[in-house]
């Protein structure tokens, strides 16, 4: 899945911060699903922000709005977390697995709640809030950090990535690629959004479209199980300035928009 996270993390700050109109926001998301539901993990939850829970009816993405602004949230961060990384999300083991399966989630600590979008059809996208037991500050990184960490380890892993010869591999890689760019590029951004901060997404999403195609490139299966750990070890400081890279220029979006509101 592209990342809807990021999109509800950088508009649902905005509108918090009165930075964005609500419909603006409803119809940023629409970019990834025709259709956003909301439910509840748990029926403390569902009580507490007065939405539906998981055996309910779902709600509707303006309802969770609603609920996070009258919970007194004012921003809300990008989590990328992965198996034995799962910082961020307040030591709650439904909301980590969760996130980990999807591959991203949005936090709110001022809520005390973490958001977890996941395909349940063709143009569908349900929302599960979960508590966030014990809310933590987000990790910051400077955006101009995690930039140069970004390049940093796309130079180290250049050899590696040569030596997968991933246009002789098969028909068409370019053209995948290319396509899972272009999905992550479909993005809408509120007016004000920092210009390096899309460049950094812009560059994250290029590498990562690499990344997942080498990932699940074997030609015929010849490639050695041995191999195929060293190739994975070799690129995992990659793939972790990945999503470095993401979380630190979507909480710098998060943090000009809101600024820009706060003078406003």
């Amino acid at each position: 899945m592209p990342f809807p996270s990021a999109t509800f993390a950088v508009w649902g700050s905005a509108w918090l911060h009165g930075a964005a109109a609500p419909d603006d926001t409803l119809d940023a998301l629409a970019v990834w699903a025709e259709l956003h539901e909301v439910v509840a993990d748990d029926e403390g939850t569902a009580t507490a922000l007065e939405l539906p829970a998981k055996d309910e009816r779902a709600g509707q993405m303006a309802a969770l709005l609603a609920a996070l602004r009258k919970a007194g949230a004012t921003t809300a961060h990008l989590v990328i977390p992965v198996p034995g990384d799962v910082r961020g999300l307040g030591g709650s083991t439904r909301l980590a697995s969760a996130a980990v399966d999807a591959g991203q989630a949005v936090v709110v600590p001022d809520a005390g709640v973490g958001i977890v979008p996941e395909n349940v059809a063709d143009g569908v996208i349900r929302w599960t809030v979960y508590d966030l037991p014990t809310p933590t500050p987000a990790e910051h990184t400077p955006l101009g950090e995690a930039d140069h960490n970004l390049s940093t380890a796309m130079r180290e892993a250049a050899g590696t990535l040569a030596s997968l010869d991933l246009t002789s591999n098969r028909p068409g890689v370019r053209h995948e690629i290319k396509e899972r760019v272009a999905a992550s590029a479909r993005a809408r951004w509120p007016v004000g959004m920092p210009q390096k901060a899309l460049r950094v997404l812009q560059r994250a999403a290029e590498v990562s479209a690499i990344l997942e195609v080498a990932a699940e490139d074997d030609p015929g299966g010849a490639l050695s199980s041995s191999a195929a750990l060293r190739r994975s070890e070799a690129l995992r400081p990659l793939s972790d300035a990945v999503r470095l890279a993401r979380c630190a220029a979507v909480d710098e979006a998060v943090r000009v928009l809101s600024d820009h509101a706060g003078r406003h």
